[in-house]
C-alpha cells in the first residue's frame, strides 16, 4: 500500500453529561456560548447516526427542545433551518444558533419548561479506529465503500470535516490532492450530505464515482 492510499476510518463514542441545563431560551443561549465543540457537534450531528435510516432527518437537539418542550414553535423553527453545509468550523455553527436565540430571547417573563424536561448540555467522545481498508484507485475505493460500516460514511463525511477541522470531506480531499481528479471531486463537494440518510448518502457517492468513470 501507498502513502497516497485512502485510509477508511470509523469511530465510536462515549457521551457524558456536562451539568448544565436550560429551562428556558436565555439559559439556552448561555449554555450554547460556552458550549465545547463536541457538545455543539453533538447536538447537531446525533441524528444521523440514531436516525440513520430515517429521511428527511429530524432536526437538531436544539430545535427539537425549543419547538416540542418549550413551544416556542417559530424558534424552533429557525433553528431547524439553520443549513449546516454551509458552515466550515464548529464555532460558525455555534454563531448562528446564538444568533437565532438572541434575536427571540423574551427579557420579560421567558416560557420556562415544565420541571424535569429542561435541556441538557452533554457532550461526546469520540474513538477514531483504522478499519484496515485501503484503497489506491477510484476501483478499489468503490468496492470498499460498498461494504464499510455506515459509521465510516459518518466519520469521512461529517466529523473529520467539523471536528478535525479540515473544512471539507475526506473523500473529496483525497479524490483532489491523491488522485488529481478536481472534477469529481468538486461534485462529491457539491453534495449535501444532510439531505440523506446514511446509507443514502453512501448509494449517491458510489453512483457519482460510477457515472465519472464509466461516462
Amino acid at each position: 500500500m501507498g502513502e497516497k492510499d485512502f485510509k477508511f476510518f470509523t469511530s465510536s463514542e462515549l457521551v457524558f453529561l456536562t451539568g448544565r441545563m436550560a429551562k428556558n431560551l436565555s439559559e439556552l443561549r448561555e449554555g450554547v456560548k460556552v458550549s465545547s465543540d463536541s457538545t455543539i457537534f453533538y447536538h447537531t450531528h446525533r441524528f444521523l447516526i440514531q436516525h440513520q435510516y430515517i429521511s428527511p432527518e429530524p432536526p437538531n437537539d436544539f430545535a427539537y427542545w425549543v419547538s416540542n418542550i418549550l413551544l416556542e414553535r417559530l424558534v424552533g423553527e429557525k433553528l431547524a433551518a439553520i443549513d449546516l453545509i454551509e458552515f466550515k468550523t464548529i464555532p460558525e455553527i455555534r454563531n448562528r444558533i446564538i444568533k437565532v436565540l438572541e434575536e427571540n430571547v423574551e427579557t420579560k417573563s421567558p416560557r420556562t419548561c415544565p420541571q424535569g424536561m429542561e435541556f441538557h448540555f452533554m457532550y461526546s467522545h469520540i474513538f477514531v479506529i483504522d478499519t484496515g481498508k485501503r484503497a489506491s484507485n477510484l476501483k478499489e475505493f468503490v468496492e470498499i465503500l460498498r461494504v464499510i460500516p455506515l459509521r465510516s460514511v459518518y466519520y469521512h463525511m461529517f466529523q473529520s470535516r467539523l471536528m478535525l477541522g479540515r473544512g471539507e470531506n475526506d473523500f473529496s480531499i483525497w479524490i483532489k490532492e491523491s488522485l488529481g481528479e478536481d472534477k469529481l471531486a468538486n461534485e462529491i463537494s457539491r453534495i449535501d450530505p444532510y439531505t440523506y440518510t446514511l446509507e443514502g448518502l453512501r448509494n449517491k457517492l458510489i453512483r457519482l464515482i460510477l457515472e465519472y468513470t464509466h461516462g
